[in-house]
């Protein structure tokens, strides 16, 4: 079996996985050989393969996104490493040498002890409604915060789209921000974009006669007197767009998230 050179993009990694990425207690040693195929299997879809010298070649297995199918180019090599970065926000490194007959040709990579932002993020997106007051309805088409949860220094934001109308509903962006109350006519209203570290749920589209549960993890923050956190929700080519404030009071109701056991 011949495995094609991956060709790696040198980028950097999202900022959520550098906050948020569970790093492996130590690095995990690889042998591979030009003549036998190595599997990894990871317990969650691999998002970024980082090969440390064009001495490996990976391959991923676009039929099952868990599977890292990796080669030596060479007979020989010094020794190198091989990052992959999963859905969870994990980071798993190998240590890679040169092994003419390696021993096990198949690894099953454990999940990460401690939870990530995202398994929290998609932990909670069928939760039930807890936050109420927090909405706004534009032709048949109702967006609202259905919940406020933290965990250590992340805060998640549940937000629901209800389209009940007969055309779907293309979402063009989807923002978070902090304003001013009230502003004098001589000077501008004051924002400050949040950006989210991580988002659950489908940002893209809502159906006509559904509905779509998303969350967004935010850096922990409290919000001055003077100000409020609005959330802003436009259509694509249309005209259902929403707005809705969130005061302190809700942030400071925030429903602490248990530990992942």
């Amino acid at each position: 079996m011949k495995i094609k050179k991956v060709k790696m993009k040198k980028y950097l990694i999202t900022a959520f996985v550098i906050v948020f990425a569970n790093l492996t207690q130590a690095q995990t040693q690889l042998c591979i050989s030009t003549e036998k195929t190595t599997s990894l299997i990871f317990p969650f879809a691999i998002r970024h393969v980082d090969r440390g010298s064009q001495s490996i070649l990976a391959q991923q297995v676009k039929e099952v996104p868990t599977i890292l199918l990796v080669k030596a180019a060479s007979n020989s090599f010094s020794e190198t490493n091989l990052s992959v970065v999963t859905d969870d926000g994990s980071i798993y490194s190998f240590d890679v040498c040169y092994d003419g007959k390696p021993v096990v040709l198949v690894h099953y990579l454990p999940i990460n002890n401690k939870a990530t932002t995202a398994m929290y993020a998609n932990g909670i997106l069928d939760n039930q409604r807890v936050t109420k007051r927090i909405e706004d309805h534009k032709w048949k088409t109702d967006a609202a915060i259905t919940g406020i949860y933290i965990k250590n220094d992340v805060m998640f934001y549940q937000l629901s789209i209800s389209n009940n109308s007969p055309v779907d509903y293309t979402i063009d962006l989807i923002r978070f921000y902090i304003r001013d109350k009230k502003k004098t006519k001589r000077t501008a209203v004051q924002e400050t974009e949040l950006k989210p570290v991580y988002i659950g749920g489908n940002t893209k589209l809502v159906k006509a006669q559904s509905s779509s549960v998303l969350v967004f993890a935010l850096e922990k923050f409290t919000i001055p007197d003077a100000k409020y956190m609005a959330v802003q929700i436009n259509e694509k080519n249309g005209g259902r767009h929403f707005t809705m404030r969130i005061k302190n009071r809700k942030i400071m109701k925030a429903i602490t998230l248990p530990d992942y056991k």
